[in-house]
């Protein structure tokens, strides 16, 4: 049996405030006459965070259009644009939620590699490193900041560039960055960790390197989403490491049908992502029995709306594009149902879950 060589992130700082430490995290990487690139998220233009980055020199910060999740075509554009008018840089700095984070990490990857992101959706297909890059999330839950993908929706596929390349070299975890995200936001990014976590836990992929990280990610959500009952610092601070710890737990597995059938969402009407898992998770009851009823519960305690009806306009040409998109996510299909996952989850089956959301 071959067993998985695990690439992590090169350096992690966790801490409140440890976003002052940024100048000098990044003054070894910075070289010469080669800026280094910060992409923030859009939601912080002309807030206070904006005035706290360390610029030096000709470093650049570019708001990053995070309306939708990131297109290949955004990706490869940012990086023609930084190749167009530095030739070289010193490294891209992700500040933002999980599609921030990867933007920074496909677009360090593009400095380096030639053709298209679209070329490299897929695993293992990206050939060389790419530049510096460090991830500094204003969310907690997706665990993109600890991921091997970067979740790219391309020409014909919502599919990440899963490599060794792909993982951060530095994160810096600073609590204090998420304290003003609307509470629908946190809720639905928090959602993504608890479910990563079921997904997980309840996988055929399932071993004691998943079992210790999901365990405790689960654990800090019940704790902030389930036990507590006004928000407060210690939730910042619990979530952050959720989503560390969530992340970590899906290395060594996989996923399942909620971020499966998600995808197809996000490919054809660009829903974000941790909304997408929890117009997903609420129709999962037969395969995550225990986790919906949960989740459920989390929603109302929480007062929080979970969009319905949203596919009830589609074509059948539109369910068959969302179809394709899902079904063509192999690894999780087969951790959440088993190796014989196609006589599951059929075409048909797969459309009715469809026309329920």
């Amino acid at each position: 049996m071959k067993f998985r060589n695990f690439k992590m992130v090169g350096y992690v700082v966790y801490g409140r405030g440890s976003f002052n430490q940024l100048d000098e995290i990044l003054a070894p990487q910075r070289k010469e006459n080669k800026p280094m690139i910060f992409l923030v998220d859009h939601f912080f233009e002309g807030k206070p965070l904006v005035d706290r980055i360390p610029l030096r020199g000709n470093d650049r910060v570019i708001f990053a259009d995070v309306t939708y999740e990131p297109k290949t075509i955004y990706v490869d554009s940012l990086a023609q644009l930084l190749k167009d008018e530095f030739g070289q840089i010193s490294g891209v700095i992700g500040i933002g939620g999980g599609s921030t984070m990867d933007l920074a990490k496909a677009v360090s990857l593009m400095m380096n590699n030639p053709g298209s992101s679209a070329d490299y959706q897929g695993w293992d297909l990206v050939k060389h490193p790419g530049v510096y890059k460090a991830g500094i999330p204003t969310l907690s839950g997706t665990g993109a900041e600890v991921s091997r993908t970067t979740v790219l929706t391309g020409p014909t596929k919502k599919l990440g560039m899963n490599s060794d390349f792909t993982p951060f070299d530095q994160i810096v975890l600073d609590p204090e960055l998420t304290k003003d995200a609307p509470a629908n936001q946190r809720f639905y990014t928090g959602m993504d960790c608890y479910i990563h976590c079921i997904e997980s836990l309840e996988g055929t992929y399932l071993n004691e390197f998943s079992k210790s990280y999901g365990e405790k990610a689960l654990q800090l959500c019940r704790d902030v989403f389930v036990n507590k009952e006004t928000w407060d610092d210690d939730c910042d601070d619990k979530l952050m490491m959720a989503s560390y710890a969530g992340g970590m737990s899906i290395a060594y597995s996989q996923v399942g049908v909620a971020h499966a059938v998600s995808y197809g969402l996000s490919y054809l009407l660009g829903t974000k992502h941790g909304i997408g898992n929890c117009i997903v998770m609420n129709h999962l009851e037969e395969y995550y029995p225990k986790g919906v009823k949960e989740f459920k519960h989390m929603v109302e305690k929480n007062n929080i709306d979970i969009p319905a009806g949203i596919c009830k306009d589609l074509t059948e040409e539109d369910f068959d594009k969302m179809m394709n998109v899902s079904l063509g996510m192999k690894p999780l299909w087969e951790n959440a149902l088993g190796k014989d996952w196609e006589t599951i989850m059929t075409r048909q089956k797969l459309r009715e879950l469809y026309g329920k959301l």
